[in-house]
């Protein structure tokens, strides 16, 4: 049994889709950049989130926000099927008319069993892959598609200010996106910081949920992911991101997508 993973670009730079049938490959541990909600439609799905396991099966769809640490695979041999869409927080938020950039878009549940909502995001799905409608029908689809999701789970609650030593995390996430193609120094780390080496990767894997290298890595896999889908050619995007062996970037990206990097360039 062969895995089919296809990533596919939409109208709106903000939301791409996943439609995947995963059979032999599994997610480790690992955080996205935007939101990612899953929408299970055949088989089940396991996968560990802030130290618990849940399981998922069709109809049921998983809102996995950005950030946050979890791993995913089949729950039996046959392996699931699973409609995905990845959305920049940033377009949630202005969905949702979010006007102080203290506020935070939630959800009430991490997994939801709602009937209606999974019929409306798994239409929602398909139209936004569709050409053959009407450029307004289009504009208009994902917002009316995710109105009924946010209105009955969704809510707006203040961003907490995580600080790791001196520096709001934040920061220093903008600061590792800002020199992804540079060698990265735990000292630089530490210094903007105000920690020792030693304090900060201890405080580093405490809040992030993993070591300050493996973090790294994910980001610049995440991010290669992203200007991929922009059409960037997959050795220009290993360089901006850091690798500077096509070889490697090849193996760690289909390693955490299942998929290699010329496979999200021409699927699109």
């Amino acid at each position: 049994m062969a895995d089919d993973i296809q990533y596919h670009s939409t109208e709106f730079e903000a939301i791409n889709l996943i439609e995947a049938s995963y059979k032999q490959f599994s997610f480790q541990r690992h955080y996205h950049l935007d939101f990612h909600i899953g929408l299970i439609t055949g088989g089940q799905q396991v996968f560990q989130h802030n130290g618990k396991s849940h399981r998922v099966g069709s109809g049921q769809l998983v809102i996995m926000p950005p950030d946050e640490i979890h791993d995913g695979q089949s729950w039996q041999d046959s392996g699931y099927d699973v409609q995905v869409f990845a959305i920049k927080p940033d377009w949630l938020s202005q969905m949702a008319e979010v006007t102080t950039s203290d506020s935070l878009i939630n959800f009430q549940q991490l997994i939801v069993s709602d009937r209606d909502i999974f019929s409306e995001l798994s239409q929602l799905h398909h139209t936004l892959k569709r050409q053959d409608i009407s450029q307004l029908a289009m504009d208009c689809a994902p917002y009316e598609g995710f109105h009924q999701l946010f209105n009955r789970y969704g809510s707006l609650g203040k961003q907490d200010e995580v600080r790791l030593g001196k520096q709001h995390i934040g920061r220093l996430k903008e600061y590792l996106i800002e020199n992804l193609d540079q060698a990265i120094r735990l000292e630089d780390l530490s210094t903007m910081c105000q920690l020792s080496e030693t304090q900060f990767q201890r405080r580093f894997k405490a809040q992030m949920g993993l070591t300050p290298y493996a973090w790294l890595s994910r980001l610049r896999l995440e991010k290669s992911l992203q200007l991929l889908k922009s059409g960037i050619n997959g050795t220009d995007v290993a360089l901006q991101v850091g690798f500077y062996d096509q070889a490697h970037f090849t193996k760690a990206f289909k390693s955490s997508f299942g998929i290699t990097p010329s496979q999200v360039s021409t699927r699109n």
